[in-house]
């Protein structure tokens, strides 16, 4: 005979997920000491032009090579540099790097598209011409930026971040 099983709705998937109790439990037949199977799963949003995906698996961070993106301190001024000489200089010098920041505030201008892993830190976004709306992201998301977005970063935990520039 089959033991019991309990339908639980977890808040990361808002789907129902059976649980079965161990034999121990099935004995007892005390509800409170039944377990529960939770199943994080990836969820993508879109606000404000900013696509932001919660939790990719590591098959996800593979696929795009997020691991190998290393750190160079000389990139902002290779990136200045390559996007005055166009769009065919700058993929040629825009690739991926990883970047920090302390707790502060600062404008942005995106001029490629961005892709983004916060390895830790927490930020809220303003995109500019949306007044007081924001997007928040934190350690764990992938984020993608638009080309061409000017926005304002709050950096309210600091931030350790891969990135690779399109």
């Amino acid at each position: 005979m089959a033991g019991p099983t309990l339908m639980a709705r977890t808040p990361f998937s808002g789907v129902l997920f059976p649980a079965r109790a161990t034999r121990a439990q099935e004995k007892c037949r005390d509800p409170r000491l039944l377990r529960f199977r939770i199943r994080a799963e990836t969820m993508v949003t879109e606000k404000l032009g900013i696509k932001v995906e919660r939790n990719p698996p590591e098959s996800r961070l593979a696929e795009l090579g997020v691991r190998q993106w290393p750190k160079y301190a000389f990139f902002m001024v290779a990136f200045s540099f390559c996007c005055k000489l166009g769009s065919f200089m700058r993929s040629l010098f825009c690739c991926a790097y990883r970047w920090g920041c302390s707790p502060s505030k600062f404008p942005w201008k995106y001029v490629a598209k961005e892709t983004c892993y916060l390895l830790q830190g927490k930020v809220k976004v303003f995109p500019e011409g949306h007044g007081d709306e924001f997007v928040e992201i934190q350690a764990g998301d992938l984020v993608e930026f638009p080309e061409g977005m000017s926005c304002t970063w709050d950096v309210s935990v600091t931030v350790d971040k891969h990135y690779y520039f399109d």
